[in-house]
């Protein structure tokens, strides 16, 4: 799962009764950090209401981890070159709209990245750049149109055996999107949740809308803009969280699928739009194009917008993103 906490919330004091239905609630989901802010009719409700989208992300997790032996993703991929495996139908619905939006991207998200990016291992002690011959040979793992759904069985095929499936780009924001469905079932019409930088709100906070930090890349704890939004989903893609540096070159986390190196283009990228799975996958896809595929596709999606940090430092927005101020 993507580890980089991109984005952090400006929470801001407010003077209110003692039980005025403010509940926040700080823990890890999805190997990341989270956190839950409701405004609900009353404390009791808000408890309620995080816990069931807690419990939710947890259930999602334990359905779409590729970090863990046991899941129906990993299913897919043992079975590789081998058979089709009926999976759960959100796990159906996430890998057929990650094909979507590879075909959106001209392949630039493609959740068969893994078939490459099982040669960098960012976690380890001592990191190692893979040989060329071995990227280059790793590219034949690597292809969303290798991807075979049926929809009557809902089944999932992958045709190498040596393909593989990540959904670390996607997941996180579809189960964030899950998790605020659960919140306003709750009748709550105020709330954000932040699953390490993938940020969904609703409603408002205190009458304003809530304000989102996007964080500077080039300087720990500083922030390059302040979003306001209501009703919205914030995702940001970087590689200044997740990486290591040989001979002076910094190779990030996030792989571009048509070359199989870590994706150098830009330094950060935030997506907003309507819904947080959409957002969490146009940030990557736009990480991987550069600032000026991206920013070109970008203006091309309507109700999407974008803030782009590049290699020099400099902060492009799209046109549609008004009302961002500089910090």
């Amino acid at each position: 799962m993507r580890l980089a906490a991109a984005l952090v919330l400006q929470l801001g004091a407010c003077s209110r009764p003692a039980d005025d239905g403010h509940v926040v609630h700080r823990g890890t989901a999805m190997g990341s950090s989270l956190e839950i802010e409701v405004y609900a009719q009353d404390s009791a409700t808000g408890r309620r209401a995080i816990a069931e989208a807690v419990a939710e992300i947890e259930r999602l997790d334990r359905m779409m981890t590729d970090w863990k032996a046991e899941s129906p993703l990993m299913d897919v991929n043992r079975a590789a070159g081998k058979a089709p495996v009926r999976v759960p139908p959100e796990l159906f619905f996430i890998v057929r709209r990650s094909l979507e939006i590879s075909e959106l991207t001209g392949g630039a998200f493609d959740i068969t990245f893994a078939g490459a990016g099982k040669l960098w291992n960012w976690r380890a002690k001592d990191p190692r750049v893979p040989s060329a011959d071995e990227v280059r040979a790793s590219l034949a793992d690597v292809g969303w149109r290798g991807v075979k759904l049926d929809r009557e069985a809902e089944t999932v095929f992958l045709e190498r055996p040596g393909m593989r499936i990540g959904l670390g780009g996607i997941a996180p924001g579809y189960a964030g999107d899950r998790a605020m469905e659960k919140i306003k079932a709750c009748g709550i019409t105020s709330a954000c949740v932040n699953l390490s930088g993938d940020v969904m709100v609703i409603g408002t906070k205190g009458g304003a809308p809530w304000n989102v930090a996007i964080t500077d890349p080039r300087s720990e704890g500083a922030s390059v803009a302040l979003l306001p939004v209501s009703n919205a989903a914030v995702s940001t893609s970087g590689n200044y969280e997740r990486f290591f540096e040989r001979d002076g070159r910094r190779y990030g986390h996030i792989i571009d699928p048509r070359t199989g190196y870590p994706a150098d283009g830009c330094l950060s990228v935030t997506i907003v739009a309507p819904v947080l799975a959409y957002a969490d996958a146009l940030a990557t896809g736009v990480f991987v194009l550069g600032p000026d595929e991206g920013m070109k596709l970008v203006e091309s999606l309507p109700g999407v917008h974008a803030l782009i940090v590049t290699n020099d430092g400099r902060v492009l927005r799209s046109s549609g993103l008004g009302g961002a101020r500089g910090s």
